[in-house]
């Protein structure tokens, strides 16, 4: 009779052996995946589903090597995936996809590296700093037949979802008006970092101020919820109430969208008591109020009040490591979405507008 040590020793040995082929399989079935830039504070949340092995890291593009140890440190990130050089580490590394978390006045150069490589692109929020750049990303995608997508967090939100569900049935009637609240009391007092901190004030590197940083997001909604119609005309004023803290650019802005039969209103601020994303659609017969990422309420003419369940969303449109895998194994064609190009040169339309608007004192039509 074998001895149950024995037995145990082979039982440990066969379980250690499962644990690493399976692993193995695990790694090589997800797609690889490059980044570029760690200047964003965004960056944690990609690093955390590295951390939790949702994601297969081959290389990191970032010159300022400080903040290497700082997140190689955090998330146990090997000195051989740190590159100075997005295009050596493009070359040498070959990722599926390059995920961009750098200034988004930066977003161009990654795509002139990723593009001659065919290398899709998937940057944060918005696409870029202005619309000349926008422009530059669009025509090299097209060149080299690439796709560049966006990331918005509210992407994901399931009460936004549903409110697009809600209206996708009729069940309030065409929309009339849409509002959308996005902002904080400010990045420098929520405790951003100062590399972060360094680009997003910058006119140049950001594009703008909150105007850019969180204007995008309403914009986003609102070509989604109008299925990529183009404005007919924009119109913005833009406050500085906080000069001491961010003296080159505003810090609070307000956008009118005008469409043939609806308006937008788009708020965006540093300079609010609190956090707040939501988004209210007002149509023939009913309201729809997603108070944040997960909450809604809905009531009708007859004064009938409900709260809507907003279900957890359905892969892979859950979230952005989700879908940009669904997009790589070419389960979506990410090509009429909010994270989609075409989608994100109307939110650069408006965008560049709106600043036209606060530097002309007018309503710019398009």
């Amino acid at each position: 009779m074998k001895s149950p040590i024995i037995n145990l020793l082979k039982t440990a040995v066969l379980a250690i052996f499962t644990l690493l082929t399976t692993s193995s399989v695990n790694a090589q079935s997800k797609f690889r995946v490059g980044v570029a830039g760690l200047n964003h504070d965004h960056i944690y949340n990609i690093l955390n589903d590295y951390s939790k092995g949702r994601v297969y890291l081959v290389g990191i593009a970032e010159p300022n090597k400080h903040l290497w140890e700082k997140y190689g440190k955090q998330f146990h990130i090997p000195d051989s995936l740190f590159f100075t050089d997005l295009k050596e580490m493009a070359t040498k590394r070959k990722p599926d996809i390059m995920l961009g978390y750098n200034a988004v006045g930066n977003h161009v150069d990654v795509v002139e590296v990723c593009g001659p490589l065919h290398i899709p692109v998937m940057v944060e929020k918005p696409l870029a700093a202005t619309l000349t750049q926008a422009k530059r990303i669009q025509d090299l995608a097209n060149k080299y037949h690439i796709d560049v997508l966006t990331n918005y967090e509210t992407t994901w939100y399931p009460s936004f979802q549903k409110v697009y569900d809600i209206i996708g049935q009729d069940s309030i009637g065409a929309i009339h008006k849409m509002v959308a609240h996005d902002g904080h009391q400010g990045p420098r007092e929520i405790g951003c970092s100062e590399e972060f901190l360094a680009w997003l004030t910058d006119p140049v590197l950001n594009g703008a101020g909150a105007l850019n940083d969180f204007g995008c997001y309403g914009a986003n909604l609102m070509t989604w919820l109008m299925h990529g119609e183009r404005p007919v005309a924009v119109s913005a004023v833009a406050k500085h109430f906080k000069p001491n803290v961010y003296p080159k650019v505003e810090d609070d802005a307000t956008i009118t969208v005008e469409y043939a039969n609806a308006t937008g209103l788009i708020e965006g601020s540093w300079a609010w008591p609190f956090s707040i994303k939501d988004l209210e659609v007002f149509g023939d017969h009913g309201y729809l109020h997603a108070t944040d990422g997960k909450n809604l309420t809905m009531r009708l003419r007859e004064n009938i009040k409900s709260t809507p369940v907003a279900e957890p969303l359905a892969q892979p449109n859950d979230d952005p490591v989700t879908y940009f895998n669904a997009f790589l194994q070419h389960k979506i064609s990410a090509t009429d979405d909010r994270s989609s190009l075409k989608y994100n040169m109307i939110v650069m339309e408006i965008l560049d507008a709106a600043k036209r608007s606060i530097k002309e004192g007018k309503r710019i039509v398009l």
